[in-house]
């Protein structure tokens, strides 16, 4: 049955569809299935205003006006990046169903990204913002070995409050974490971190429980597996706490842990093979954190390579990135020895 775009009980019957197979066959993060899902719905929003009927009609063209109307609505490149990663997605699976014949997104390329250096906690405010809660509480036992193991690890958030009590073992001061994609791993942790969790583990979360039958390791003051957003807001709360004048987010601690494990000395290689048992995606992370440490990014073209454009200048970037992706074609075509058209 082919699916209208025009009809809402269709795309929604399709868009449940392509999420039971992100959830049982791509094994995607809950995450990853809540934007996708949502991007998707922007994009067929879009398509009903341009009077589009089905998938199969949606061409290069179309998915480029859609790009250069997020652009204009002001939308981050890296925004733009994960929409169109989401429409890449759910036309594979469009075109595994037999539901479309081509995928319209093969020749369009993404707009080129800015490279940012990430921001990272000083040692110093590092230490104020984990000694901020206070130890003779139940919450506060609970933040203080959160933060530790947080600042330690370098693990996400959803990792975090993942855990159950059998993933700590603390007399080898291992972690065992379930990742992106479903994935296992071990991180180890720090004496400090050990020593938190030792006092929350005795004192702090039997408090906590009450009569409560839970594995979780971290609780709510009901008993119950705390939430990210709990973790988000005790972060905010700490931050404030401990006087620093910025924005912490947790991210903003995993950031620090890479960064003062290279200023404590530790092997470039050694944390390039670390970044992948700490979970990230892409070891060419910790290299971007030395160059944050140092208060500068010096990226160099490989010789016998035109530099890329890191940045777009023009007054409308619309307008330049179409400008980019008809040169890329051109490109392409030559390289092809096609003619451009």
């Amino acid at each position: 049955m082919i699916p209208f775009v025009q009809s809402k009980e269709s795309t929604e019957a399709l868009l449940h569809s392509y999420v039971r197979y992100l959830q049982a066959e791509r094994n995607a993060s809950a995450y990853t299935v809540r934007n996708y899902d949502r991007d998707l719905r922007h994009f067929i929003d879009f398509l009903r205003k341009q009077k589009v009927t089905t998938f199969e009609d949606v061409d290069r063209h179309m998915v480029r006006r859609y790009i250069a109307s997020l652009l204009e609505r002001g939308y981050e490149k890296t925004s733009v990046a994960r929409k169109l990663s989401a429409l890449r997605s759910f036309y594979r699976y469009l075109i595994r169903e037999n539901l479309v014949s081509s995928n319209p997104l093969a020749s369009v390329s993404s707009p080129k990204l800015d490279r940012r250096l990430p921001s990272f906690l000083s040692g110093e405010e590092a230490v104020h913002l984990v000694e901020a809660p206070d130890p003779e509480t139940p919450l506060g036992q609970r933040d203080r070995a959160m933060l530790e193991l947080l600042y330690a690890s370098g693990l996400r958030v959803s990792e975090v409050v993942g855990l159950d009590i059998a993933d700590v073992n603390l007399e080898a001061r291992e972690v065992r974490v379930w990742g992106k994609g479903n994935k296992e791993r071990m991180v180890l942790m720090g004496k400090p971190a050990a020593s938190a969790l030792d006092v929350y583990l005795r004192q702090g979360r039997p408090q906590l429980v009450g009569r409560s039958a839970t594995d979780a390791l971290f609780l709510n003051r009901y008993g119950r597996r705390l939430s990210q957003r709990s973790l988000q807001k005790a972060l905010a709360k700490y931050s404030t706490r401990a006087g620093l004048d910025r924005r912490v987010h947790p991210h903003l601690v995993r950031h620090s842990f890479a960064t003062h494990l290279l200023d404590g000395g530790a092997d470039l290689g050694w944390c390039r093979s670390c970044s992948v048992t700490r979970g990230f995606r892409r070891p060419r992370y910790t290299p971007m954190c030395r160059k944050a440490r140092h208060g500068r990014c010096t990226w160099q073209p490989t010789p016998g390579r035109r530099k890329r454009k890191e940045t777009m200048t023009d007054e409308n970037p619309a307008d330049e990135w179409a400008e980019s992706e008809h040169a890329g074609q051109e490109r392409r075509r030559s390289v092809r020895g096609q003619e451009p058209c």
